[in-house]
């Protein structure tokens, strides 16, 4: 081979064997590079996946015998706003609101797991036709979404109630259930939460004193407690609570698994 001018090797259209080799090498880093902060996103992600997944499953024992305090309520703590609370045991509370509640909520809570299998096939059956659902939302998954998940409507947090209700089904018994419910469900549009805050806002009365009437007026608000006020009962109202006291008086011993030696005294 013949040299150019300098001795400089004519350029032969080829990389040299040494670049070659610098370009594979770089290229191998940059890969294993990506591959290492793929890898470190995977390992994170399933870090924070496996905490979210280990919260229901620690806490809800503990709430067999700790009392706890909802996403809700959390919400409005953490930004200053007023919580007004006081847990009631669930046989100092009117066996007439847990009867009017699971009848209107969840007639069939004292029989399923967590979940009306029932309710939710016909849901999925109405969705799929193109008609309105209400969502088939049992006491049980209320309860996993006030303790656990997030209140904004989604396909996403009705597919996490189910597993979390059937397990704070498998874990807890109906009557802890109903109590925690009683006493985290908003019940007011100024941070009232439990039984005893809406029974004394609504009507000035402790829980254990509500009749039939109040009882069930109460009820009518648990749908949107914003808007609907006990206190101050439209029409529409007034004739709701005359449905769910009806319905109540008459299937009340479906409602027998929340009562004092299974029974209620209405």
């Amino acid at each position: 081979m013949t040299t150019g001018r300098a001795g400089i090797l004519p350029f032969t259209g080829t990389a040299s064997p040494v670049c070659t080799g610098l370009v594979s090498q770089g290229q191998g880093w940059m890969a294993r590079r990506r591959a290492r902060g793929w890898g470190r996103i995977w390992r994170w992600g399933g870090m924070v996946l496996a905490v979210l997944v280990a919260i229901p499953l620690i806490l809800t024992p503990v709430y067999l015998v700790v009392d706890p305090v909802s996403v809700p309520m959390l919400e409005r703590y953490l930004t200053g706003r007023p919580v007004v609370r006081e847990w009631r045991d669930i046989d100092q509370i009117s066996d007439r609101l847990k009867a009017a509640v699971i009848l209107s909520e969840d007639g069939q809570f004292c029989r399923h797991w967590g979940v009306d299998l029932g309710a939710l096939r016909d849901e999925v059956e109405k969705l799929m036709a193109g008609e309105d659902a209400r969502g088939a939302s049992t006491i049980t998954m209320q309860v996993a979404r006030n303790l656990f998940l997030w209140n904004d409507q989604s396909f996403v947090r009705k597919g996490l109630e189910i597993p979390l209700a059937l397990y704070i089904d498998l874990v807890m018994p109906k009557k802890r259930i109903m109590e925690i419910y009683l006493n985290i469900a908003e019940w007011g549009p100024d941070g009232q939460f439990g039984a005893v805050a809406g029974a004394r806002a609504a009507f000035g009365i402790e829980p254990q004193d509500l009749d039939w009437r109040t009882a069930s007026l109460l009820t009518t608000a648990l749908p949107n407690p914003m808007v609907r006020l006990p206190g101050r009962p439209s029409a529409g109202m007034q004739r709701i609570a005359g449905i769910i006291a009806a319905r109540a008086r008459q299937y009340g011993e479906r409602a027998a698994c929340v009562g004092e030696n299974g029974q209620l005294a209405l």
